[in-house]
Protein backbone atom coordinates (compact mmCIF):
# COMPACT_ATOMS: atom_id res chain seq x y z
CA UNK A 1 0.00 0.00 0.00
CA UNK A 2 1.69 3.61 -0.97
CA UNK A 3 1.79 6.16 2.05
CA UNK A 4 0.54 9.62 1.45
CA UNK A 5 3.43 12.17 2.29
CA UNK A 6 4.37 11.38 6.06
CA UNK A 7 2.81 14.51 8.39
CA UNK A 8 5.38 14.03 11.09
CA UNK A 9 8.08 14.16 8.39
CA UNK A 10 10.12 17.58 10.27
CA UNK A 11 10.37 14.80 12.96
CA UNK A 12 13.51 13.66 13.75
CA UNK A 13 12.51 10.52 16.53
CA UNK A 14 10.03 8.47 15.14
CA UNK A 15 6.91 7.84 17.46
CA UNK A 16 5.15 4.45 17.05
CA UNK A 17 1.91 3.61 18.39
CA UNK A 18 0.95 0.49 20.03
CA UNK A 19 -2.27 -0.77 20.55
CA UNK A 20 -3.54 -4.14 21.63
CA UNK A 21 -7.04 -5.37 22.14
CA UNK A 22 -8.59 -5.66 25.34
CA UNK A 23 -9.79 -9.46 24.93
CA UNK A 24 -7.64 -10.97 27.71
CA UNK A 25 -4.34 -9.72 28.89
CA UNK A 26 -2.51 -11.38 26.41
CA UNK A 27 -2.74 -9.15 23.59
CA UNK A 28 -1.10 -6.77 26.39
CA UNK A 29 0.96 -8.74 27.91
CA UNK A 30 3.17 -10.08 24.33
CA UNK A 31 3.52 -6.59 23.26
CA UNK A 32 5.71 -5.81 26.18
CA UNK A 33 8.78 -7.65 24.32
CA UNK A 34 7.97 -5.43 21.14
CA UNK A 35 7.26 -2.18 23.13
CA UNK A 36 11.14 -3.06 24.59
CA UNK A 37 12.72 -3.68 21.13
CA UNK A 38 11.43 -0.30 19.82
CA UNK A 39 12.75 1.81 22.74
CA UNK A 40 16.16 -0.23 22.38
CA UNK A 41 16.14 1.41 18.95
CA UNK A 42 15.59 4.65 19.46
CA UNK A 43 11.80 5.10 19.06
CA UNK A 44 9.18 6.95 21.08
CA UNK A 45 6.45 4.78 21.43
CA UNK A 46 2.98 5.41 22.76
CA UNK A 47 0.64 3.17 23.89
CA UNK A 48 -3.18 3.15 23.95
CA UNK A 49 -5.98 0.60 25.16
CA UNK A 50 -7.98 0.28 27.95
CA UNK A 51 -8.67 -1.38 31.46
CA UNK A 52 -6.91 -3.99 32.24
CA UNK A 53 -4.84 -4.61 29.61
CA UNK A 54 -3.75 -0.71 29.92
CA UNK A 55 -3.27 -1.38 33.07
CA UNK A 56 -0.52 -4.25 32.56
CA UNK A 57 1.17 -1.83 29.73
CA UNK A 58 1.80 1.11 32.47
CA UNK A 59 2.80 -1.07 35.23
CA UNK A 60 5.67 -1.82 32.72
CA UNK A 61 6.41 0.89 31.31
CA UNK A 62 5.46 4.07 33.73
CA UNK A 63 6.95 6.49 31.70
CA UNK A 64 5.42 5.88 28.38
CA UNK A 65 2.57 8.41 26.68
CA UNK A 66 -0.25 6.31 27.59
CA UNK A 67 -3.55 7.04 25.49
CA UNK A 68 -6.90 5.95 26.78
CA UNK A 69 -8.63 3.63 23.42
CA UNK A 70 -11.84 2.12 24.14
CA UNK A 71 -11.73 -1.38 23.28
CA UNK A 72 -14.08 -3.94 21.53
CA UNK A 73 -15.81 -4.79 24.99
CA UNK A 74 -17.12 -8.13 24.38
CA UNK A 75 -19.15 -10.06 26.54
CA UNK A 76 -18.81 -14.15 26.75
CA UNK A 77 -21.05 -16.73 27.73
CA UNK A 78 -21.42 -19.07 30.35
CA UNK A 79 -22.38 -21.61 28.69
CA UNK A 80 -20.38 -23.39 26.52
CA UNK A 81 -23.04 -24.42 23.62
CA UNK A 82 -23.71 -20.38 23.49
CA UNK A 83 -20.29 -18.78 23.00
CA UNK A 84 -20.39 -18.61 19.56
CA UNK A 85 -23.47 -17.39 18.85
CA UNK A 86 -23.25 -14.89 21.58
CA UNK A 87 -19.78 -13.50 19.75
CA UNK A 88 -22.55 -13.11 16.34
CA UNK A 89 -25.01 -11.37 17.86
CA UNK A 90 -22.06 -8.79 19.16
CA UNK A 91 -21.01 -8.24 15.70
CA UNK A 92 -23.07 -4.92 15.35
CA UNK A 93 -20.72 -3.59 18.19
CA UNK A 94 -17.34 -4.80 17.36
CA UNK A 95 -17.83 -3.15 13.31
CA UNK A 96 -19.10 0.39 15.15
CA UNK A 97 -15.70 -0.06 17.43
CA UNK A 98 -13.62 -0.66 14.61
CA UNK A 99 -14.95 2.62 12.63
CA UNK A 100 -14.99 4.38 15.66
CA UNK A 101 -11.02 3.33 16.18
CA UNK A 102 -10.44 4.41 12.76
CA UNK A 103 -11.54 8.21 13.55
CA UNK A 104 -9.46 7.72 16.60
CA UNK A 105 -6.39 7.28 15.06
CA UNK A 106 -6.78 10.02 12.17
CA UNK A 107 -7.14 12.20 15.08
CA UNK A 108 -3.82 10.80 17.17
CA UNK A 109 -1.65 10.67 14.21
CA UNK A 110 -1.58 14.81 14.06
CA UNK A 111 -2.01 15.21 17.53
CA UNK A 112 0.69 12.90 18.90
CA UNK A 113 2.95 12.72 15.49
CA UNK A 114 2.57 9.21 15.50
CA UNK A 115 4.97 7.82 12.29
CA UNK A 116 3.66 4.57 12.62
CA UNK A 117 1.23 2.29 14.62
CA UNK A 118 1.36 -1.29 15.91
CA UNK A 119 -1.86 -2.78 16.21
CA UNK A 120 -2.51 -6.46 17.78
CA UNK A 121 -5.43 -7.53 16.58
CA UNK A 122 -7.58 -3.78 16.28
CA UNK A 123 -8.96 -4.08 12.92
CA UNK A 124 -8.91 -0.72 12.66
CA UNK A 125 -5.75 1.33 13.39
CA UNK A 126 -4.72 1.42 9.96
CA UNK A 127 -4.08 5.15 7.88
CA UNK A 128 -2.80 5.64 4.54
CA UNK A 129 -0.69 8.41 5.95
CA UNK A 130 1.64 6.02 7.95
CA UNK A 131 2.90 2.60 7.97
CA UNK A 132 0.58 -0.03 9.53
CA UNK A 133 1.38 -3.78 11.21
CA UNK A 134 -1.20 -5.88 12.61
CA UNK A 135 -0.10 -8.81 14.67
CA UNK A 136 -2.56 -12.05 15.32
CA UNK A 137 -1.71 -15.63 15.57
CA UNK A 138 -4.85 -16.77 13.89
CA UNK A 139 -4.82 -16.11 10.24
CA UNK A 140 -7.51 -19.41 10.42
CA UNK A 141 -10.19 -18.85 13.12
CA UNK A 142 -11.39 -21.88 14.52
CA UNK A 143 -15.22 -22.06 14.70
CA UNK A 144 -15.64 -25.63 15.02
CA UNK A 145 -17.23 -25.69 11.13
CA UNK A 146 -15.76 -25.62 8.03
CA UNK A 147 -17.93 -23.32 6.41
CA UNK A 148 -18.04 -20.84 8.96
CA UNK A 149 -14.22 -21.23 9.31
CA UNK A 150 -14.03 -19.99 5.68
CA UNK A 151 -16.43 -17.10 6.32
CA UNK A 152 -14.39 -16.05 9.33
CA UNK A 153 -10.87 -16.33 7.68
CA UNK A 154 -12.61 -13.93 4.61
CA UNK A 155 -13.81 -11.58 6.82
CA UNK A 156 -10.42 -11.64 8.87
CA UNK A 157 -8.00 -11.55 5.42
CA UNK A 158 -10.42 -8.09 4.53
CA UNK A 159 -9.39 -6.44 7.62
CA UNK A 160 -5.99 -7.50 7.46
CA UNK A 161 -5.49 -6.32 4.09
CA UNK A 162 -5.71 -2.70 4.93
CA UNK A 163 -2.73 -3.02 6.86
CA UNK A 164 0.97 -3.00 4.81
CA UNK A 165 2.31 -5.98 7.01
CA UNK A 166 0.96 -8.91 9.38
CA UNK A 167 3.00 -10.33 12.05
CA UNK A 168 2.65 -13.64 13.45
CA UNK A 169 4.25 -14.89 16.80
CA UNK A 170 4.90 -17.95 16.32
CA UNK A 171 8.11 -19.71 14.41
CA UNK A 172 7.89 -20.20 10.69
CA UNK A 173 8.17 -23.86 11.00
CA UNK A 174 4.92 -25.50 10.54
CA UNK A 175 3.44 -26.57 13.47
CA UNK A 176 5.35 -23.87 15.26
CA UNK A 177 3.13 -23.45 18.43
CA UNK A 178 -0.17 -22.70 17.30
CA UNK A 179 0.00 -25.00 14.90
CA UNK A 180 -2.69 -24.45 11.77
CA UNK A 181 -4.05 -20.82 13.49
CA UNK A 182 -0.88 -19.89 12.79
CA UNK A 183 -0.18 -21.85 9.48
CA UNK A 184 -2.55 -21.59 6.84
CA UNK A 185 -3.04 -22.61 3.52
CA UNK A 186 -3.49 -19.07 2.17
CA UNK A 187 -1.92 -16.01 3.49
CA UNK A 188 -3.77 -12.57 3.48
CA UNK A 189 -2.51 -10.23 0.87
CA UNK A 190 0.10 -8.49 2.85
CA UNK A 191 3.70 -9.46 3.77
CA UNK A 192 3.59 -11.54 6.33
CA UNK A 193 6.25 -12.22 8.92
CA UNK A 194 7.17 -14.57 11.49
CA UNK A 195 8.31 -13.16 15.08
CA UNK A 196 8.82 -16.68 16.79
CA UNK A 197 6.96 -17.02 20.56
CA UNK A 198 7.16 -14.01 22.06
CA UNK A 199 7.00 -13.34 25.79
CA UNK A 200 7.95 -10.95 28.43
CA UNK A 201 9.71 -13.50 30.43
CA UNK A 202 13.21 -14.74 30.46
CA UNK A 203 14.90 -17.70 31.03
CA UNK A 204 16.56 -17.68 33.89
CA UNK A 205 18.57 -20.72 36.14
CA UNK A 206 16.60 -21.59 39.19
CA UNK A 207 16.50 -24.74 40.20
CA UNK A 208 15.35 -24.56 43.58
CA UNK A 209 11.62 -25.74 43.51
CA UNK A 210 9.44 -23.88 46.52
CA UNK A 211 5.96 -23.59 45.59
CA UNK A 212 4.02 -27.02 45.20
CA UNK A 213 1.65 -25.37 42.73
CA UNK A 214 0.71 -22.16 40.67
CA UNK A 215 -2.58 -21.44 39.12
CA UNK A 216 -2.39 -19.04 36.94
CA UNK A 217 -6.01 -17.73 35.98
CA UNK A 218 -6.40 -15.40 33.06
CA UNK A 219 -9.49 -14.65 30.48
CA UNK A 220 -12.34 -13.28 30.08
CA UNK A 221 -15.46 -13.26 32.46
CA UNK A 222 -17.44 -15.49 33.74
CA UNK A 223 -15.05 -18.18 32.72
CA UNK A 224 -12.15 -16.74 35.30
CA UNK A 225 -14.26 -16.59 37.64
CA UNK A 226 -16.43 -19.93 37.42
CA UNK A 227 -13.14 -21.51 36.86
CA UNK A 228 -11.63 -20.19 40.07
CA UNK A 229 -14.57 -21.17 42.47
CA UNK A 230 -14.00 -24.83 40.71
CA UNK A 231 -10.02 -24.66 42.28
CA UNK A 232 -11.15 -22.82 45.34
CA UNK A 233 -13.38 -25.74 46.20
CA UNK A 234 -10.49 -28.58 45.57
CA UNK A 235 -7.81 -26.40 46.91
CA UNK A 236 -8.84 -28.01 50.25
CA UNK A 237 -7.83 -31.31 49.51
CA UNK A 238 -4.34 -30.05 48.64
CA UNK A 239 -1.76 -31.20 50.34
CA UNK A 240 1.60 -28.59 49.55
CA UNK A 241 2.23 -24.69 48.80
CA UNK A 242 -0.31 -23.00 46.03
CA UNK A 243 0.51 -19.72 44.51
CA UNK A 244 -2.92 -18.19 42.94
CA UNK A 245 -2.66 -15.70 40.33
CA UNK A 246 -5.75 -14.41 39.70
CA UNK A 247 -4.68 -12.44 36.74
CA UNK A 248 -6.76 -9.34 37.80
CA UNK A 249 -4.34 -6.07 37.48
CA UNK A 250 -5.82 -3.32 38.67
CA UNK A 251 -8.36 -4.65 40.71
CA UNK A 252 -7.80 -4.29 44.46
CA UNK A 253 -10.61 -6.39 45.96
CA UNK A 254 -8.81 -8.95 47.85
CA UNK A 255 -9.79 -12.87 47.86
CA UNK A 256 -9.06 -14.48 51.21
CA UNK A 257 -9.48 -18.01 51.81
CA UNK A 258 -8.92 -20.27 55.23
CA UNK A 259 -6.56 -22.74 53.73
CA UNK A 260 -2.97 -21.96 55.61
CA UNK A 261 -1.04 -23.04 52.41
CA UNK A 262 -2.76 -21.28 49.56
CA UNK A 263 -1.15 -17.40 48.85
CA UNK A 264 -3.37 -15.41 46.53
CA UNK A 265 -2.07 -12.51 44.32
CA UNK A 266 -4.81 -10.23 42.07
CA UNK A 267 -1.67 -9.77 40.12
CA UNK A 268 2.28 -10.02 40.04
CA UNK A 269 4.76 -7.60 38.33
CA UNK A 270 6.84 -9.46 35.89
CA UNK A 271 10.30 -10.22 37.53
CA UNK A 272 7.82 -11.67 40.48
CA UNK A 273 5.81 -13.83 37.96
CA UNK A 274 9.03 -14.73 35.82
CA UNK A 275 10.63 -16.33 38.92
CA UNK A 276 7.78 -17.46 40.79
CA UNK A 277 6.85 -19.67 37.33
CA UNK A 278 9.91 -21.55 37.34
CA UNK A 279 10.27 -22.28 40.94
CA UNK A 280 6.96 -23.66 40.80
CA UNK A 281 6.78 -27.37 40.49
CA UNK A 282 3.78 -28.04 38.95
CA UNK A 283 1.25 -25.28 37.12
CA UNK A 284 -2.44 -25.53 36.22
CA UNK A 285 -3.58 -22.20 33.39
CA UNK A 286 -5.96 -21.72 30.57
CA UNK A 287 -4.86 -22.47 27.07
CA UNK A 288 -4.70 -18.94 25.75
CA UNK A 289 -1.84 -18.02 23.37
CA UNK A 290 0.12 -15.70 25.18
CA UNK A 291 0.34 -18.17 28.58
CA UNK A 292 1.40 -20.47 25.85
CA UNK A 293 4.25 -18.22 24.32
CA UNK A 294 5.45 -17.47 28.54
CA UNK A 295 6.09 -20.93 30.02
CA UNK A 296 7.34 -22.18 26.71
CA UNK A 297 10.01 -19.30 26.44
CA UNK A 298 10.69 -20.76 30.41
CA UNK A 299 10.94 -24.12 29.08
CA UNK A 300 7.63 -25.29 31.49
CA UNK A 301 4.83 -27.68 30.91
CA UNK A 302 1.64 -27.61 32.64
CA UNK A 303 -2.09 -28.73 32.94
CA UNK A 304 -3.78 -26.52 30.13
CA UNK A 305 -7.36 -25.73 30.56
CA UNK A 306 -9.30 -23.99 27.86
CA UNK A 307 -12.01 -21.40 28.34
CA UNK A 308 -14.96 -23.21 27.62
CA UNK A 309 -16.98 -22.75 24.32
CA UNK A 310 -13.64 -20.54 23.13
CA UNK A 311 -12.50 -22.82 20.07
CA UNK A 312 -8.97 -21.34 19.74
CA UNK A 313 -8.27 -22.60 23.29
CA UNK A 314 -9.84 -25.51 23.21
CA UNK A 315 -7.82 -26.11 19.78
CA UNK A 316 -4.39 -24.95 21.13
CA UNK A 317 -4.85 -27.13 24.16
CA UNK A 318 -5.80 -30.24 22.18
CA UNK A 319 -3.06 -29.44 19.30
CA UNK A 320 -0.44 -29.05 21.73
CA UNK A 321 -1.16 -31.97 24.05
CA UNK A 322 -0.55 -33.90 20.51
CA UNK A 323 2.71 -32.24 20.30
CA UNK A 324 3.39 -33.79 23.63
CA UNK A 325 4.12 -30.25 25.36
CA UNK A 326 1.33 -29.87 27.36
CA UNK A 327 -1.39 -32.02 29.01
CA UNK A 328 -4.43 -30.38 28.88
CA UNK A 329 -8.14 -31.25 30.08
CA UNK A 330 -11.44 -29.39 29.89
CA UNK A 331 -12.99 -27.29 32.45
CA UNK A 332 -16.24 -30.08 32.81
CA UNK A 333 -15.99 -32.00 35.53
CA UNK A 334 -12.03 -31.07 36.27
CA UNK A 335 -10.19 -32.99 39.23
CA UNK A 336 -7.48 -30.74 40.07
CA UNK A 337 -6.55 -34.43 41.94
CA UNK A 338 -6.37 -36.20 38.70
CA UNK A 339 -5.15 -33.55 35.91
CA UNK A 340 -1.89 -32.93 38.89
CA UNK A 341 -1.32 -36.82 38.96
CA UNK A 342 -1.81 -36.91 35.21
CA UNK A 343 0.80 -33.96 34.43
CA UNK A 344 3.50 -36.26 36.75
CA UNK A 345 3.24 -38.56 33.74
CA UNK A 346 2.97 -36.76 31.44
CA UNK A 347 6.14 -37.03 29.02
CA UNK A 348 6.61 -33.46 27.73
CA UNK A 349 8.76 -33.12 24.52
CA UNK A 350 11.99 -30.90 25.16
CA UNK A 351 10.93 -27.07 23.94
CA UNK A 352 12.63 -25.18 21.25
CA UNK A 353 13.50 -22.48 22.37
CA UNK A 354 16.29 -21.79 19.68
CA UNK A 355 13.65 -20.90 17.24
CA UNK A 356 12.57 -17.81 19.43
CA UNK A 357 15.36 -15.48 17.18
CA UNK A 358 13.59 -13.51 14.81
CA UNK A 359 12.01 -10.79 16.44
CA UNK A 360 14.28 -8.23 16.35
CA UNK A 361 15.56 -8.72 12.67
CA UNK A 362 11.82 -8.10 11.59
CA UNK A 363 10.96 -5.36 13.67
CA UNK A 364 14.60 -3.25 13.05
CA UNK A 365 13.96 -4.14 9.16
CA UNK A 366 10.70 -2.74 9.52
CA UNK A 367 11.56 0.69 11.76
CA UNK A 368 14.50 1.42 8.82
CA UNK A 369 11.12 1.34 6.46
CA UNK A 370 9.47 4.46 7.94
Amino acid sequence: MPFAENINKAGTVKRVLVAPLDWGLGHATRCIPIINNCINSGIQVVVAGESESLAILENQHPSLVILRLQGYRVSYSKNKRFFFSKMLLQLPRILLAISREKKWLAKTIKEQKIDAVISDNRFGLHNSSIPSVFITHQLNIKTGNSLTEKIAQKINYYFISKFDECWIPDNEKFPGLAGELSHPEKSPGVPVKYLGSLSRFRKKDITEKNNDLLILLSGPEPQRSIFENILLKQLSRFNGSVTLVRGLPGTNKSLTVQHPGITIFNHLETGTLNDLILRSEQIVARSGYSTVMDLYTLDKTAVLVPTPGQTEQEYLAKHLREQKLFYSCEQENFSLTDSLEQLKKFEAQEMRNDENNTLEPVISSWLRSI
